[in-house]
């Protein structure tokens, strides 16, 4: 099923906190029990890049062990399978849908029927009314270049997840300060995702040493519109979330242009000023949304 403008929200909502996603490697049971008592938004339980070949079933059986186990209180819980197109896709799929996670990644998406595909396997497992959404890695050239074709591709594409990693090896571009070769492909997939409603994760930091420059990649993401950022050590969580989240400042002004608002409403005024500026609704739509993440993340308790 096409996504269109009318489309309901998808599976997995944007007021959900998602400032910080760790890949956990699913063949290191240690790294699965660890996750219940870390601070991250959510959890990707990978099968593919951080798993040999040869521990892949074992894998895949972990993953689900956990995801249908339990224990990581509100946290999402997202399993990345390996690619249709290996020998380990087709079986990955099928035991997420039937585990039950929040979403099941698909790495290396680049087209819309790729998409359909994954969520025909989905549908044919998938395990009560509320199947997994599917969360799509935007990772390779074509893929960016079919960014608006995946997000549209159904309702139940619920995130764009960046692959930076691989798209610079891809582009066969560097990995310097300020992601110039990467702003591009960020910028097509953020148009992307906000057109169709989507969440979406900006790409992870691969010097753990390099504490100054991960911080600078996350506000860069803030700035640019992503949700949050996808991690590969827990060392990352706490600045990741510090950044993507609603500072107090930002909130109390929040309160402040949604009380300015209802109150000039209440009494027919047509214009709103705060703070020496003028309000519209846009400002209005922002702010609730500050506030509704700031209660998100305040409810979540990590």
């Amino acid at each position: 099923m096409t996504r269109t403008e009318n489309s309901p929200p998808a599976v997995v909502t944007a007021l959900r906190p998602h400032r910080s996603i760790l890949y956990m490697p699913a063949a290191n049971p240690r790294a699965l029990a660890k996750a219940k008592g870390l601070a991250a938004d959510g959890f990707i339980f990978d099968l593919e890049d951080a798993v040999a070949p040869d521990a892949k079933p074992l894998a895949r059986d972990q993953a689900v062990a956990a995801v249908k186990g339990g224990g990581y209180d509100r946290r999402l819980l997202i399993i990345r399978a390996n690619g249709l197109d290996t020998p380990w896709g087709e079986a990955d799929i099928a035991a997420a849908a039937a585990a039950g996670p929040d979403a099941i990644l698909l790495p290396k998406v680049e087209t819309a029927a790729a998409v359909e595909a994954a969520l025909a396997l989905i549908d044919r497992h998938a395990v009560g009314a509320a199947p997994p959404a599917l969360w799509c890695m935007m990772e390779t050239p074509r893929g960016i270049l079919h960014a608006e074709e995946i997000a549209f591709a159904s309702p139940r594409v619920a995130c764009l997840v960046m692959g930076t990693s691989d798209l610079t090896k891809d582009l066969r571009a560097r990995h310097v300060p300020g992601r110039l070769p990467m702003l591009a492909a960020l910028s097509q997939c953020l148009l992307a995702a906000r057109a169709a409603g989507l969440v979406i994760l900006d790409g992870v930091h691969l010097d753990l040493a390099d504490e100054d420059g991960f911080a600078a990649a996350c506000r860069q993401g803030l700035e640019l519109g992503f949700d949050g950022k996808t991690l590969i050590h827990p060392k990352q969580i706490a600045a990741c979330n510090a950044i993507f989240a609603p500072s107090a400042s930002e909130v109390a002004d929040a309160r402040r242009i949604i009380a300015a608002f209802e109150a000039a409403e209440a009494g027919g005024k047509g214009v709103v000023v705060v703070d020496g500026r003028l309000i519209e609704n846009l400002h209005v739509a922002e702010a609730k949304r500050v506030v509704a993440l700031a209660e998100a993340i305040a409810a979540q308790g990590v």
